[in-house]
């Protein structure tokens, strides 16, 4: 049994101790190779939105500022509250001890008769209202500075889209050919998404987190330096703290990732090949191995958890260490008539306030590093060298023929291996090239070259006389169809799907070209006949069914020269004997160039190219490569043992 033994990352969450959409203390955190060159960069695409950009700078501030005067503002009234609360005390104490200390009724009625001290409620019913309109401003300020910012994060992003998008249209083949689609996929989506989350979100707090810090440092500067001095020198006992755990728990969180993706890849394996692992018998041993993942992910799991999770408490005792040493140094200096009530009031808000924005700026610091990276993934696809522009004065060959024709031709995928040296063919219009060879020969290297989807490196290609480079690559792709080994159909009807092969076909003419490729007979047993929908794998259909469909297009496609690639190799007998009806009426008249592995479709090819190693080392009809006993005349007895040619 063998089973691949694949290793995936772990998911990150979408939050974690430090709040929402932030990074997981002590979470690794992925960092761009340039960080400086490529956040410089990616600010270029914010230029065209510079005039919005300052304008959410300065609504950032005012929304801020608003709500940091708020509890400076609050203390006044609580300044008020307390003054009448102590003239009350200090009338009844007063009239209290006059009446203790038996003085004349004429003084004590004198105290009865005097106004008892009351709460100046207009003067704070006037703070309330002040704060409340204060609170509304802020309140707008935000929801203005989140609308445009949002517009501003969409168009940001909506450029680069568009960017990527035209990037990977002019890309040359290889370039996909050596990326996974994942890969590829990942960076137009993923990556872009991270931008504008971080845009959008990150960077508004950003703003408003570096402000909030300053305008309290301010607003507490202003209330009492020696308060602010206490305040400030609890925060290094933090930042000291909350380093010395995230460089701990960090090693774990690493741990615990990759134990994540180990499980996951046994998980996987072990579904996608249960039929295998019973029928060998390794239930226990699977079982066994997940016991033992799972065992190294909870210790690593709890570790990281519990050592994270220590943060706060440790961050609570020190914070609340510095509360107590605030609280008996305002009421010293309330006491000396240095500062109001309200102040202590408004101070230990501010310090409340005070550490929240800079553990804002601390997480916004690593996302802003993850999204550096998704920006310099993103600008990696930009920079890679795009394909040959086709010729401005390109030639159209307005009849093709079909006749192609190698000349020397010159190619390797990497520059210092060549594959071909000297290759020339020359294939008459209307024959019937057929090309074998082992695996690694060339043969779809051929096939490349023909549609340039590949540069020569050296020598040409021409059809019907004209170098494929001066012609630009539709109108060259244009005069080709292909029917490959792996089908490829989309999710939509069957006429949709044989219509693709021409713009503008007519219902006769696909179905004419369904009979041609005998689907039709089948097509009509669906319950839905031609308007029967295919899924997105079409997989409510069989393979063979599949290839008659892609055989029907390139008929209703009608086109000059075909490309056959291992089109009858993942089919059974009965079905490749249709299929090769359907490619006899295809091939009719037209250029074919049919790569074969079953040696037994070809032997009726007009001219058989046998390759190996890129080079092209027989060439000539079945028969006359049997009689010469060499390469081809190896590969076809070794196929067909006892066949008789």
């Amino acid at each position: 049994m063998s089973l691949k033994n694949s290793q995936q990352p772990a998911r990150q969450r979408p939050g974690g101790p430090m709040g929402r959409g932030g990074h997981m203390m002590g979470m690794p955190v992925e960092k761009a190779k340039d960080f400086r060159g490529t956040l410089t960069r990616l600010t270029k695409y914010l230029k065209p939105e510079k005039y919005r950009f300052i304008a959410v700078f300065f609504l950032a501030i005012a929304s801020t500022l608003f709500s940091i005067v708020g509890p400076k503002i609050m203390g006044k009234a609580t300044t008020k509250l307390a003054d009448g609360v102590l003239a009350k005390y200090a009338y009844f104490t007063k009239l209290y001890m006059a009446i203790q200390e038996n003085m004349p009724a004429a003084v004590v009625n004198n105290l009865k008769k005097q106004p008892i001290p009351g709460f100046d409620f207009g003067y704070i019913g006037k703070i309330l209202l002040l704060l409340v309109v204060l609170y509304i401003f802020s309140a707008l300020c935000s929801y203005v500075m989140a609308y445009i910012m949002s517009g501003v994060s969409q168009n940001t992003v909506y450029r680069m889209r568009n960017d990527v998008k035209d990037k990977l249209d002019r890309l040359p083949l290889k370039y996909f050919d050596q990326r996974t689609y994942g890969e590829i996929l990942s960076r137009v989506t993923n990556d872009m998404d991270n931008i504008a989350t971080t845009l959008q979100q990150s960077l508004t707090q950003l703003i408003t987190s570096l402000i909030t810090v300053i305008g309290i440092l301010i607003m507490m500067l202003s209330i009492s330096p020696l308060m602010t001095l206490i305040a400030v020198v609890t925060l290094p006992v933090s930042m000291l703290i909350t380093m010395q755990i995230a460089k701990n728990s960090q090693k774990f969180f690493a741990a615990q990732q990759k134990c994540v993706g180990e499980l996951n890849g046994h998980v996987e394996e072990m579904y996608a090949g249960h039929k295998i692992v019973k029928v060998f018998g390794h239930e226990e041993d699977s079982i066994e191995k997940f016991k033992e993942i799972n065992a190294r992910l909870y210790g690593v799991g709890w570790k990281a958890q519990f050592i994270s999770g220590i943060i706060f408490p440790a961050l609570n005792f020190v914070n609340n260490i510095g509360y107590v040493l605030i609280c008996v140094v305002g009421g010293l200096l309330v006491a000396h008539k240095k500062i109001e009530v309200g102040d202590i009031q408004a101070f230990i808000q501010y310090i409340r306030q005070f550490t929240q924005p800079i553990i804002q700026v601390a997480n916004i610091a690593n996302v802003l590093q993850s999204t550096v990276a998704s920006a310099e993934r993103v600008f990696e696809v930009l920079d890679e060298e795009e394909q040959v522009p086709d010729s401005e004065d390109a030639k159209v060959i307005e009849f093709p023929q079909g006749r192609v024709k190698f000349e020397h031709v010159k190619f390797g995928y990497k520059e210092d291996t060549p594959l071909m040296d000297d290759l020339s063919i020359d294939v008459k219009e209307g024959s019937t090239i057929a090309i074998v060879g082992p695996t690694g020969a060339g043969k779809t290297t051929l096939v490349n070259l023909i549609m340039r989807f590949y540069e020569v490196q050296g020598g040409r290609i021409t059809v019907d006389g004209v170098d494929i480079r001066d012609m630009k690559r539709g109108d060259l792709r244009a005069m080709f169809g292909m029917v490959l080994q792996d089908t490829w159909l989309f999710n939509g009807s069957i006429r949709d799907n044989i219509a693709y092969g021409r713009d503008g076909a007519t219902e006769e003419e696909i179905i004419s070209a369904a009979k041609a490729a005998n689907a039709d007979h089948f097509i009509k047993t669906l319950p839905d006949g031609y308007d029967t929908i295919l899924n997105e794998e079409a997989s409510n259909i069989s393979q063979g069914q599949k290839q008659l469909l892609t055989i029907a297009r390139a008929i209703l496609a009608d086109p000059a020269i075909l490309i056959l690639d291992e089109a009858t190799s993942n089919i059974d007998t009965r079905t490749e004997v249709l299929i090769q009806r359907a490619m006899a009426n295809l091939m009719k008249g037209k250029t074919s160039f049919v790569i074969a592995h079953r040696l037994s479709t070809i032997r009726d090819a007009d001219l058989i190219l046998v390759m190996n190693q890129g080079a092209i080392i027989e060439q000539g009809s079945h028969t006359e490569l049997l009689a010469k006993g060499g390469f081809y005349a190896e590969l076809y007895n070794s196929q067909f043992t006892g066949a008789s040619a």
